[in-house]
């Protein structure tokens, strides 16, 4: 037998709904404003669209609370994250973001090592 999935936090729902929101404005910004801001308007609107399934796909896969925590300590996702890290080290040799990079590859290990860490720890 399931139980059923605890009710979205008003915290849950208002990010959901001001990056709903942002992306409609955002939109309207890109057709209605000059070309330069218009530029602008259409990236945060896709920047927003994004970060809004993102978030959806979050608070679906995680019910309740402690969503970050949750994540935190999730090995698969901190292992992802820490390959891409260090494909774009490789991918960047001597450009100027390579230094961003190399410290990106650097909390993604230590994350994964938390993670991996934890939940040694905890037995889970």
């Amino acid at each position: 037998m399931t139980q059923p999935r605890p009710p979205w936090s008003a915290r849950r729902r208002r990010l959901l709904a001001v990056l709903a929101v942002g992306a409609v404005l955002g939109a309207l910004g890109a057709v209605g404003l000059p070309a330069q801001y218009g530029v602008t308007a259409a990236f945060l609107a896709a920047l927003c669209g994004f970060l809004l399934v993102v978030a959806l796909v979050v608070f679906v896969a995680v019910p309740g609370p402690d969503t970050l925590g949750t994540l935190l300590r999730t090995p698969p996702l901190a292992g992802a994250v820490s390959v891409v890290a260090v494909l774009l080290v490789l991918a960047n040799p001597a450009g100027s973001l390579r230094w961003l990079w190399v410290v990106a590859a650097l909390a993604a290990a230590l994350w994964t090592a938390f993670a991996v860490w934890e939940t040694r720890r905890s037995g889970g």
